[in-house]
């Protein structure tokens, strides 16, 4: 199977990328939809559709937040189609664990059971450093609209 070889980012996109995934890890899903969006418009060829698909990821999760679970299983379902031809690990991005999450919440979706909440998602890519991900809570202060995501 072949494979989109991964861009060489500008220290430019490596900081937009950074905000992106800051705001993800903060819930501010649609702040990171922009940022995101943003630096997708700049992207031709096959890493686009990475990037669209993260993008797509975000907009699910904010769907989620204001209750709009048929936008968000729509938009879900294009993330992960989008997000399969790439390797397991792409730009330092775990995509194999973040398509095992997109099929569990896609099965949430889906399921007449009500199902319990579950915490919100965390980005984390290799080549960026954590602290500037959003992940050190003492360094980056509190998580702004960050609550259990609960997908039924």
């Amino acid at each position: 199977m072949h494979f989109p070889a991964e861009p060489e980012l500008t220290s430019d996109q490596r900081l937009a990328l950074t905000l992106g995934v800051t705001q993800f890890n903060r819930g501010l899903y649609f702040e990171c939809h922009d940022t995101l969006e943003e630096l997708w418009s700049g992207f031709r060829g096959p890493s686009r559709d990475f990037f669209q698909g993260l993008i797509q990821v975000s907009v699910g999760f904010h769907h989620l937040e204001r209750g709009n679970r048929a936008g968000a299983l729509k938009t879900f379902t294009r993330a992960l189609g989008r997000l399969e031809s790439y390797r397991a690990c792409y730009l330092g991005f775990d995509l194999a664990a973040q398509r095992v999450q997109l099929r569990a919440v896609l099965a949430a979706l889906t399921s007449e059971e009500v199902g319990a909440s579950r915490p919100p998602p965390v980005w984390r890519f290799d080549n960026l450093p954590a602290a500037e991900q959003g992940e050190a809570r003492e360094a980056n202060g509190p998580k702004s609209s960050r609550r259990s995501i609960d997908p039924t």
